[in-house]
């Protein structure tokens, strides 16, 4: 059975208090060095002194070269060893024979140490073994009054006093030692407890792997994502999180600096989750979901997924134009049954005259019920569309008119933009003027072609745009309609205008018993005269 390897915290608690150790160990070491051998030399220093201060002595020297004094040398030699605590004063002729010594019956023996030094006029310190044992000694030379040598003085100190002295200094050493080792070991144990609570308990190969697994989802998936921390700042963003939004991210930045959809700033703000959030960019449609992560109760920030829903948009749209289109294609089905009946009839009966003025009414008619103005439309996808929400704007108790200034003269060659542009701006005409208090509820559209730009106007009986949301009427999420899922209407026909190169705006926000007019220009929707567009193809 494998043992389980020592977690990374462990390892890493256990790798500093060893290395605490060892560097206090060193130190320590090199201090009770560097103590002893301070303490050593102050020791020399000190026997040197006072062999200065007792050769320094005028009498001392004649005593030394007169036989009859050497009992003088002696006594002063023992005065001052009692004075200042020396292990021995020894004081010797130029033959290196003792004079003077603690122990009396050495008196007149040559020294046990090398006496050259200090006759041939120099002076010495170190630690020596003499008659007394280890001492830490100085010499010095002893000179008359014309600075002959005649002898030398040597004081030494014991060293069992500097053993003593080191012992004492390497205590007071060593508890400070196990302080700093114990500061040294608690320090380490509070970094390992920190390090762990930052990396959630998680072990350096576990770190790895979530790295790994991060870049893999990251880049490898076809969803924006965007990460954030618990302090509102971006920490993660991918390539394809700054494709769909079209600027960059750099991580760092507080969610408050970027330049994101109104819509998508807010739900990022209010930290809260959300769910299949509709946004709008320059020139995507986004579904944005935003997760609030949290760990043991703690706040790790959010995630955000973004997807790109800007064909699927073009599609639902085109389809459900094409279903309009449908609806009214049923419609107008029954209705031109009704008047062959209606036209068969009065043939039956012989009422030609009748049966000619008829024929003569529906061709002054318009296709689709849109009055005489239609004629001047020679796009049928508009017509078809422009029917559709006629019939969709009867339902309301709205009625939908072309203006009589209409004017066509090609097909359209962009339809998916077109109808987004003219949808929106119709659907929000109909609910205006359905809840404004003008009777009967009106809308009119006014279509004129200008080579293959294509410009429309959309009036509405409203009771107009409100002044306090005139100048953010285009932006998303703002709306007069309460609840969810409203304020993205005019945002994606100003998107869809942008996207052809031209613009949506908002011409006279209405008022005082009028309605709102927009009005939009959208380059290149027609296709150019003489051009062959793909719904004439297709008939």
């Amino acid at each position: 059975m494998s043992r389980r390897p020592m977690r990374f915290a462990r390892q890493v608690l256990a790798l500093q208090i060893g290395l605490i150790v060892l560097v206090t160990g060193i130190g320590f070491a090199i201090a009770a060095a560097l103590l002893d051998r301070g303490l050593v030399e102050q020791y020399g220093q000190r026997a040197l002194g006072v062999a200065r201060s007792v050769a320094a002595d005028d009498e001392l020297a004649r005593g030394v070269t007169d036989p009859a004094l050497h009992p003088l040398v002696a006594a002063k030699a023992e005065r001052v060893r009692a004075a200042t605590g020396a292990l021995f004063i020894v004081v010797t002729d130029s033959r290196g024979v003792r004079l003077s010594h603690p122990v009396p019956e050495k008196i007149g023996d040559p020294v046990s140490t090398d006496p050259s030094a200090a006759l041939t006029g120099r002076e010495a310190v170190d630690v020596q073994r003499g008659t007394l044992g280890w001492s830490a000694r100085g010499k010095v030379p002893l000179r008359t009054a014309d600075g002959t040598v005649v002898g030398q003085v040597s004081v030494g100190f014991d060293a069992h006093e500097i053993d003593t002295a080191f012992l004492r200094l390497l205590g007071t050493s060593a508890g400070l030692a196990a302080g700093a080792l114990l500061l040294g070991v608690a320090g380490a144990a509070l970094l390992t407890r920190l390090l762990k609570r930052r990396t959630l308990g998680l072990e350096p190969h576990e770190l790895a792997e979530l790295v790994r697994q991060r870049e893999a989802v990251l880049y490898g998936i076809g969803e924006g994502v965007l990460a954030l921390d618990a302090d509102e700042r971006v920490t993660v963003c991918n390539a394809e999180t700054e494709r769909l939004l079209g600027r960059p991210v750099e991580p760092g930045t507080p969610v408050r600096e970027l330049d994101l959809p109104p819509r998508l700033r807010s739900a990022l703000l209010a930290r809260r989750p959300v769910d299949n959030l509709i946004t709008v960019t320059a020139d995507r449609v986004l579904v944005v979901h935003h997760r609030p992560v949290l760990r043991e109760g703690v706040d790790l920030g959010a995630v955000v997924t973004l997807r790109d829903r800007t064909d699927l948009d073009k599609l639902t749209r085109e389809l459900d134009a094409v279903r309009g289109t449908a609806d009214v294609l049923r419609a107008q089905r029954h209705e031109f049954t009704n008047r062959l009946h209606a036209l068969s009839g009065l043939l039956q009966t012989g009422h030609r005259q009748e049966a000619e003025d008829y024929l003569q009414a529906l061709f002054s008619g318009s296709i689709a019920g849109l009055g005489p103005a239609a004629d001047a439309v020679r796009d049928s996808y508009l017509v078809s569309f422009l029917g559709a929400k006629k019939a969709a704007a009867g339902e309301k108790d709205v009625t939908l008119e072309l203006g009589e200034t209409s004017w066509v003269a090609t097909g359209v060659v962009a339809p998916v933009e077109v109808t987004t542009v003219l949808g929106n701006l119709v659907d929000n005409a109909c609910d205006a003027a359905r809840s404004g208090r003008t009777r009967p509820a009106v809308v009119e559209v006014d279509l004129l072609s200008d080579g293959t730009a294509l410009h429309l106007s959309v009036l509405d009986s409203g009771d107009g745009v409100p002044a306090a949301m005139r100048d953010e009427v285009f932006t998303e999420g703002t709306s007069t309609k309460g609840g969810e899922g409203h304020g993205i209407g005019l945002a994606l026909a100003r998107q869809a205008a942008h996207s052809l190169g031209g613009e949506v705006r908002l011409a006279d926000p209405g008022g005082a018993g009028r309605g709102a007019l927009f009005v939009a220009r959208l380059p290149g929707a027609l296709a150019a005269t003489g051009e062959t567009t793909e719904q004439e193809t297709k008939r």
